[in-house]
């Protein structure tokens, strides 16, 4: 169900206005990673909030027993390897809120992505 709904939220954020870039990694054992690239903040808070991203997010809370995020500014509109966004995600991120936490959440130890093969939007 979740791989749905965020497959539905990456598509709304390849449409959204501001938006430079979205990909998308499904590994194995229910891991997801998404990636996407915005013009400002102001077009990325915009998207942030609205169906089905605002809603996918509040039920994160219950599906998920590990989430985080991370946000940077830097040059240029290139989405990040997903090596890179996992040493930024470890180093500058911060957990979700989760229901029910697993203990690699609580210790926020992320596992880097094993696969290179996503799926990108626009």
């Amino acid at each position: 169900m979740f791989f749905l709904q965020a497959l539905r939220a990456a598509r709304q954020a390849a449409k959204a206005n501001g938006n430079l870039g979205t990909k998308l990694l499904r590994e194995r054992r229910n891991i997801f990673w998404t990636a996407t690239s915005w013009a400002d903040e102001p077009a990325m808070k915009a998207f942030m909030h609205v169906p089905p991203h605002g809603a996918v997010m509040r039920r994160l809370l219950e599906w998920c027993d590990e989430a985080a995020l991370v946000h940077w500014t830097q040059d240029g509109n290139q989405l990040p390897s997903w090596q890179e966004a996992h040493t930024r995600l470890q180093r500058d991120g911060r957990r979700s809120k989760v229901n029910h936490p697993s203990a690699a959440h609580n210790t926020f130890q992320i596992a880097a992505p094993k696969s290179t093969r996503d799926f990108q939007l626009k």
